[in-house]
């Protein structure tokens, strides 16, 4: 049934000329390259607390997903299935396994924690933000190169997600004494998955004498998002106890302070891994790279950001 859905959309695109498969990709390449900055740009101007509890909520569900997703070891579905032929070039950029999407499980926790914090003041762009993450885990199908069940666990995973670090949430601002306990937490889950992704098996499926998926190939992602549980938690208490920023303000200064940020944060995200990874291999090379953009974005920059703020009351 999943391979007929996707078939049929697959024939949608072929009988209109491909003509929204563009938008469909840029929609999928956006979730997972600067959608990000959205949520760093509140942390850093509008809302400290809004955007970090997005920050936190993302960085949570890729965590989670990608123990999911290399556990499951789920092929792509033109590998299941031939008939299936992705769009453009998705099948090139699609890389690991297929269940659940990584692209709904970024773009779910993102749109998503933007959707709940601005619910209050505009219910409006609340509900912008949730059809922007569901249009996002549609493009996957539309592209063919996820099923509705990668889709669907993938969005699942950021509710619950977002769920989970409201709570934690509302817990801390309760007992903040008890924050540092939730960062060791997920800096020891963070690394028993990357032992866990390391040496757990994987299938080893050949066809015509070649190897159908390298697992290795596959584990970079995993690195990459698991780094972000271990930074996380290193970033905010080094926030916390040495650097404790005021967000700029949505007025002239606070913004340009904003926009300044934002530039090397586009600069590392469009160029720093593959030096990374020619240096220390794609395994620690995607680590060390969502390992220092977090750092910038929720420790390194705010620290520029109190210098002319000054910090939290």
């Amino acid at each position: 049934m999943d391979i007929e859905y996707l078939l049929l959309l697959q024939n949608f695109r072929e009988s209109t000329n491909n003509v929204l498969t563009p938008f469909m990709e840029q929609l999928s390449f956006f979730a997972v390259s600067f959608l990000i900055m959205i949520p760093v740009f509140v942390y850093w101007v509008i809302n400290k607390r809004s955007g970090l509890y997005t920050l936190a909520s993302y960085y949570l569900c890729c965590g989670v997903n990608a123990m999911v997703k290399l556990t499951a070891c789920i092929y792509r579905p033109w590998i299941r299935d031939a008939r299936v032929l992705p769009a453009g070039d998705a099948i090139t950029t699609a890389t690991g396994y297929s269940f659940p999407s990584g692209h709904s499980s970024t773009a779910g926790p993102i749109y998503g924690g933007l959707a709940v914090v601005s619910r209050k003041w505009n219910k409006a762009v609340a509900v912008i933000f949730v059809l922007l993450a569901l249009l996002t885990g549609f493009s996957r199908n539309y592209l063919g190169v996820h099923t509705p069940q990668d889709v669907a666990v993938g969005l699942t995973e950021s509710v619950l997600a977002l769920f989970a670090m409201a709570k934690i949430f509302k817990y801390v601002s309760e007992h903040p004494e008890k924050e540092n306990l939730f960062l060791i937490i997920s800096f020891i889950i963070g690394w028993l998955g990357i032992i866990y992704i390391t040496f757990k098996p994987y299938p080893m499926t050949y066809v015509d004498g070649k190897l159908l998926v390298d697992p290795q190939k596959m584990m970079n992602d995993g690195y990459g998002d698991i780094a972000l549980l271990i930074a996380f938690p290193i970033a905010r208490f080094i926030e916390r106890k040495w650097v404790n920023f005021k967000a700029a303000g949505l007025k002239a200064k606070g913004i340009l302070i904003g926009i300044v940020g934002l530039v090397p944060l586009w600069c590392m995200i469009s160029f720093m891994r593959p030096r990374l990874d020619g240096l220390l291999g794609s395994h620690w090379g995607h680590f060390t790279h969502n390992f220092i953009l977090v750092l910038y974005c929720v420790a390194i920059f705010p620290a520029v950001i109190r210098l002319f703020c000054g910090k939290e009351e």
